[in-house]
């Protein structure tokens, strides 16, 4: 009966890898089917993917104004605006082939172009049902709104001396340190901070810090700036409320002289149900972009969703990233919602726990898969140090493997799992009753062969209802006790060791990659809430307390400072592109945890009050160990009980399933203070 068993286990284990071996073959055709499509219609994916050089409008080598449109479901369109005094009829586009409408405005008689640089625009589109609406165009490269509108309004864009990129762009970096940032939230003013403040005032400290890539949340134009930037209105603009295009082009350039790489957060996933200053109905239709309801609305977002598998949605979206990449020079994307896009049902109300079915069959959307799949292909083929990362909760295999694999193409997917664990241990249990297996489940459980970006929190767990973990672990004592001129009290001492060694251990366990949202990195005491209504429109949690580090004798500096230490032993040492680690203790009696990677040998003691002498670890490498990062150093906050010239010696004495091992003395956690060390093979071995 056993061996029965067995081999129907291994019959049904065959056929269903048989089955995701031919789904994965399956998905590659259709795209290569899509790639030969684009070949014959298009004379290729590089001339379809600059689609931006003629839609919208383009000032010609004549100065006459070339505006393109795609509005299928329209009776006539007209271009009105400053130019024309408003006149609704004066300037009427010419119907072309598969719903293309076209329009050439001459120049003046000084031969200057007759649309003039920061002057506004409508596309006025007339309806079969007789409807007259006033629109944006979709490929609209700038927008602005009025202080007291609440529409915004297309403003045309073609300055007289356009910035131009010194700096080339950085290498694609071996371990992926991210600094997920907002613009308007980088002062400590309440106002919306700018693109010129960021680069002045946040690069010098995120290249201080050890981080070599930004993602830049909430640079697409989104009407309602409380929606995070999740709600796109118009995806060719830089949001005008930081700035202009040519500041925003300077932060990436200034960026790249560091040699940092900046992602940005793209929203293709859906859009801002906005008609007058959105895609929402263009051109009367409630299609066009989208799917007709009810497949094209999202119910839990309030947003239309794209059709995938219109030709025109295609070239839109994927000339949406090409743009991105030429004249911003952004180096890459995070792509937003991607559960979203993968599954009809967008993953509400389902619960993944990791069974094939649940990835493979009819719930599927296989034009989102193709769409990614393009897209990821055409980015790195011509941009071959160009990232793209993607936001998926629902652990969809081969997302991070290669197109040719039948992979998605991702390089990197976020592993969302870690941050709720975090946030539910804290919620839920108190220090003794951590459970370090389930931790270190939770940071090792992804699939091997596809990059991961770990992170403790992100601007997810900082929104207002929530709190980031410095405000879990210290709550109103960041307000009463962070002052390094008073003693730390027993809550202050142990949320500030607590916060060092959740974050090492997220960075040096649980991934490829390591993510941060901007002020976190210091423990920043307040939540986020951008301004609305129900908080009387304030920006009071909507900034980021820089000057908190600015006042010497504030203990954020400490926690700050080892996050740069931190940053800087992984680049010194890579850990992040090494392979994954090795556990060799998860003591729940001792409350250790202990890993070696990239010949780094990590130990953490999370016991409330215990501390060990001649502590024995195991570690594959032998030779001489040294402390090289401790996070109970003074200028960590710490308590500096350990001599860092001490140097430990391995010996032949295989432990916990490692060739040597090592004593460790000295490795000490007192009542409410954690304790951290970390030891560096030095040895040439």
């Amino acid at each position: 009966m056993t061996k029965y068993r067995e081999f129907i286990r291994f019959n049904l284990f065959t056929r269903l890898y048989s089955f995701i071996i031919y789904y994965l073959n399956f998905l590659y055709e259709l795209l290569k089917k899509q790639l030969s499509i684009l070949e014959e219609a298009e004379g290729g994916f590089d001339q379809f993917t600059r689609s931006y050089r003629s839609f919208g409008v383009h000032r010609q080598s004549d100065n006459s104004l070339f505006f393109k449109e795609w509005a299928p479901a329209a009776e006539a369109l007209f271009l009105t605006g400053e130019f024309n005094n408003w006149n609704k009829f004066s300037h009427p586009y010419t119907k072309k082939e598969f719903g293309k409408w076209e329009l050439i405005v001459p120049p003046k008689h000084d031969n200057s172009p007759a649309v003039g640089h920061n002057t506004k625009l409508k596309v006025v589109v007339h309806t079969k049902d007789g409807e007259r609406l006033y629109r944006i165009s979709p490929w609209a490269k700038y927008v602005t709104r009025e202080e007291k509108s609440v529409i915004y309004d297309w403003v045309h864009w073609d300055p007289p001396q356009l910035y131009s990129h010194i700096h080339p762009r950085p290498k694609k970096p071996t371990s992926l340190r991210i600094y997920e940032a907002h613009v308007g939230i980088a002062s400590p003013e309440p106002k919306i901070a700018s693109y010129t403040n960021f680069t002045h005032n946040v690069l010098p400290r995120i290249k201080d810090l050890g981080y070599n890539c930004i993602q830049l949340m909430a640079i697409m134009e989104h009407a309602y700036y409380a929606s995070f930037g999740y709600q796109i209105t118009s995806f060719f603009a830089a949001s005008s409320r930081y700035g202009t295009p040519e500041e925003l082009k300077q932060l990436i350039d200034v960026a790249h002289s560091m040699g940092i790489v900046v992602l940005l957060d793209v929203v293709h996933s859906h859009a801002s149900k906005n008609t007058e200053d959105g895609l929402n109905r263009f051109d009367g239709s409630d299609s066009c972009f989208f799917h007709s309801p009810p497949r094209g609305e999202h119910l839990m977002w309030d947003s239309r969703l794209f059709n995938y598998s219109s030709w025109e949605v295609l070239r839109f979206l994927l000339s949406n990233l090409r743009w991105w990449m030429e004249e911003y020079r952004f180096d890459g994307f995070r792509f937003d919602g991607v559960t979203s896009m993968l599954y009809h049902h967008h993953g509400i109300g389902t619960g993944f726990s990791g069974d094939y079915s649940e990835y493979f069959g009819l719930q599927v959307d296989e034009d989102s898969l193709v769409y990614l799949m393009l897209a990821n292909h055409i980015l790195h083929t011509l941009y071959p140090d160009c990232i793209t990362v993607a936001e998926d909760v629902s652990g969809m295999p081969a997302l991070c493997r290669r197109v040719e694999e039948g992979g998605l193409g991702f390089d990197y997917r976020l592993a969302m799992a870690i941050p709720d664990k975090w946030i539910q241990i804290l919620k839920e249990f108190k220090d003794e009753d951590w459970n370090m297996g389930n931790i270190v489940h939770t940071l090792t459980n992804r699939r091997y062969g596809e990059k991961c970006i770990a992170y403790a929190e992100s601007h997810d767990q900082a929104l207002v209802g929530d709190k980031t973990l410095a405000f879990w672990l210290m709550d109103k004592e960041m307000y009463t006790n962070m002052s390094t001129l008073i003693p730390m009290s027993s809550i202050t001492d142990r949320g500030m060791q607590l916060h060092k060694m959740i974050r090492l251990l997220t960075h040096g366990l649980g991934g490829e990659g390591y993510l941060n949202f901007m002020g976190n990195e210091f423990g920043h005491p307040e939540w986020l809430d951008f301004p609305r209504e129900g908080n009387n429109q304030s920006y009071h949690y909507a900034r980021r307390q820089f000057n908190l580090l600015d006042t010497d004798h504030l203990r954020y500096r400490q926690l700050y400072a080892f996050d740069r230490d931190m940053n800087r032993t992984e680049d010194k040492y890579g850990w992040l592109a090494a392979p994954p680690a090795f556990i060799s203790a998860k003591h729940e009696g001792d409350k250790v945890i202990v890993f070696d990677r990239a010949n780094v040998l990590f130990i953490f003691n999370f016991h409330p009050d215990k501390s060990f002498q001649d502590y024995r670890v195991g570690v594959e490498a032998p030779g001489k160990y040294k402390i090289k990062l401790d996070s109970d150093e003074v200028l960590y906050g710490g308590h500096g009980r350990l001599d860092h010239n001490t140097e430990f010696f391995t010996e032949p004495t295989p432990f916990n399933g490692r060739c040597n091992s090592v004593m460790v003395n000295n490795f000490p956690r007192d009542t409410f203070d954690s304790s951290k060390v970390v030891l560096l093979n030095v040895s040439e071995s």
